[in-house]
């Protein structure tokens, strides 16, 4: 091999190791570039927090059994199957339920006709008018009373009234005006307040008469014309009616003179 042809190779000889050294500096160059790529594309991931724990199963029969006098209510409850709807409402949705309770005495206040009439379908709307399909905690009652009339569980037509009074609840459904007394459970989803009456909705017993108005005063009766008249005054006090004894001397005087001047005619003729 002549030296120029060596002298040739060995420059084709660098050339190649050039190359491959550029070569092997740029796949160094791309891995490391795709490898921070990756680092800032896909931050670390966080552990996924635990589920918060479902509310505690909270049964309606054994509370309301339990927790005060309200066994009419209950057997009602349990006699048309809306026990059932309020327990679903109360565990199956996210809304929760506030229950209004009427004690025993309240339902014995009532005269006899006015449940008893009632066919199945008025009976359960009655019932489903004693709750709201929502969770109320007593403070929120001063804000719903801003947008009462308020929608109960019965649906349309079934509303209830509500005012705050100095943090004191008060409902009116027309025919009844009460108001909370004490609260028997109010933890998220379920609510239940005593009340002191049962809720009687126009929608079932229609509108409430008007109340009676006050009597009218009874008018002036004017004197009978067959009054006994008052007797006419005649400017005569009741003193003047006896003579004084002034005018008694004067009366006396003059007849004595009378008397004197008759006699003294008499002997003249």
């Amino acid at each position: 091999m002549s030296f120029s042809s060596c002298r040739i190779f060995e420059m084709e000889l660098k050339m190649l190791v050039t190359m491959n050294i550029v070569v092997c500096v740029v796949l160094l160059l791309l891995n490391h570039s795709s490898v921070n790529a990756q680092a800032v594309g896909s931050p670390s991931l966080s552990p996924t927090p635990a589920p918060a724990p479902a509310p505690a199963f909270v049964n309606l029969t054994d509370l309301l059994t339990v927790a005060g006098p309200f066994h009419t209510f209950l057997n009602y409850l349990e006699s048309t199957k809306v026990i059932e709807t309020f327990q679903n409402q109360a565990n199956d949705t996210e809304e929760g339920i506030t229950i209004f309770v009427p004690k025993d005495t309240s339902f014995s206040s009532l005269k006899k006709a006015s449940l008893s009439n009632l066919t199945q379908d008025q009976l359960k709307s009655f019932l489903l008018f004693h709750a709201l399909p929502h969770y109320y905690s007593l403070s929120d009652f001063k804000n719903l009373s801003q947008s009462s009339p308020v929608s109960t569980f019965a649906g349309g037509g079934f509303s209830l009234n509500f005012t705050d009074i100095s943090g004191t609840v008060h409902m009116n459904s027309g025919w009844t005006d009460t108001k909370v007394s004490s609260s028997v459970h109010s933890t998220d989803p379920i609510a239940i307040y005593q009340i002191d009456k049962v809720l009687l909705p126009e929608a079932i017993f229609g509108t409430p008469p008007p109340p009676s108005p006050a009597p009218a005063p009874s008018p002036d009766i004017a004197p009978s014309s067959d009054a006994p008249a008052k007797q006419l005054d005649i400017g005569l006090s009741p003193e003047s009616s006896t003579p004084s004894p002034s005018s008694r001397i004067i009366s006396l005087g003059a007849m004595n003179c009378l008397t004197l001047t008759v006699s003294g005619a008499l002997l003249l003729f």
